[in-house]
């Protein structure tokens, strides 16, 4: 993997050396990627301010996320995935979207609603997708009803959103936000911003009548379980007040490759979350003023938020069913013995003896 560049900001933001322990690992990654092909391409449906759409998700290849490569997050191992040499061009970019349009193509009856773009970076960070990339794919998806594009709050500005609003795209920015506790951000995520620079963006967005969809981190290192969930109610809470923020999705951590978590993981000092807590989280927030959703990405697995094994997939189902229809009650219909040791966890995990068990 490249090295990252002086201008990667790192300085002076009471990182430094938690940033160079981080390089190390990533630097242990010796893989290579086509810079014109797309890291993932999928079709699902999501909820949306207007509806549940069909969906189409893109994760551009492009140089990696700037913060990543100066260290970056406890438990992001996307930048792993990047191109080496820090930047893509605009030719190869269009290439990979073509691949996405033609995966599309071959996959679904019809053009899908909703577009959604990430880049395991910032869509909106010009060193990751030119200007003219950007208005470029603003034009291939003018067709479409509304796009989603991945962004750290920096990089937030209405002139760069104005490249899809005045498309008619109905416009959202995705934005890595992880909590809205600035010391759990800074000291568990290793995240350098605070949420006053969330609520900025938030009103970059709607001057230009774009809307937010907060992504929260359910259970960053360092945290119990149970300081882990009384994190994320409070959060969800906190970002479905901020005027423009319409959905908050809260994801569970899993274990990636080339992270500081997967270090913490193989050493016996991390499990990832229980999906109880999720559905805790959830249930205990379907009140608030946002659609609030949960992906657990390797559910069932070790690796991922998992319960007993037994009753995985049946958790997993209630939560998809619950991001679609927003009823708490689906839990209701879900049960498990292990829900007694999920408990025992919550009344007796301790930060200095965690995890308390896996």
């Amino acid at each position: 993997m490249s090295k990252p560049s002086p201008e990667v900001y790192e300085s002076n933001r009471g990182m430094d050396a938690h940033n160079a322990a981080m390089r190390e690992i990533r630097a242990r990654n010796d893989n290579t990627y086509d810079p014109t092909e797309p890291t993932r391409v999928w079709l699902d449906e999501d909820n949306t301010p207007d509806g549940v759409k069909q969906s189409l998700t893109i994760i551009l290849n492009t140089g990696g996320c700037r913060w990543a490569r100066a260290g970056g997050c406890t438990m992001c191992g996307y930048v792993a995935e990047s191109v080496d040499g820090g930047s893509v061009g605009h030719e190869n970019l269009l290439t990979q979207i073509q691949h996405c349009l033609d995966h599309e193509t071959e996959n679904a009856d019809e053009p899908a609603e909703l577009i959604k773009i990430y880049t395991s970076g910032s869509f909106l960070d010009e060193r990751e997708v030119p200007a003219e990339t950007r208005a470029a794919i603003g034009e291939t998806f003018s067709d479409r009803e509304r796009i989603v594009v991945e962004s750290l709050p920096d990089f937030v500005e209405r002139e760069k959103l104005t490249d899809f609003t005045e498309q008619g795209l109905e416009t959202d920015v995705a934005v890595g936000l992880e909590t809205a506790t600035d010391r759990v951000r800074h000291d568990c995520v290793n995240k350098y911003f605070d949420f006053a620079d969330f609520e900025t963006a938030c009103d970059e967005a709607r001057a230009v009548d774009a809307g937010i969809k907060a992504y929260l981190l359910l259970k960053p290192p360092f945290l119990t379980e149970r300081e882990a969930v009384a994190d994320m109610k409070a959060s969800v809470r906190r970002c479905a007040d901020v005027e423009g923020c319409h959905t908050v999705s809260m994801n569970p951590t899993n274990v990636q490759r080339y992270t500081m978590v997967e270090e913490l993981y193989h050493d016996g000092g991390y499990r990832p979350p229980w999906l109880w807590s999720i559905c805790e989280v959830l249930e205990a927030t379907a009140d608030a003023d946002a659609i609030v959703v949960s992906d657990p990405v390797g559910h069932g697995s070790d690796r991922g938020p998992h319960n007993c094994g037994e009753c995985d997939d049946r958790v997993q189902k209630a939560i998809k069913d619950f991001d679609l229809r927003q009823d708490p009650s689906v839990f209701e219909q879900v049960s498990c013995e292990c829900e007694l040791t999920h408990e025992t966890v919550l009344d007796r995990e301790k930060s200095f003896g965690a995890p308390l068990t896996n």
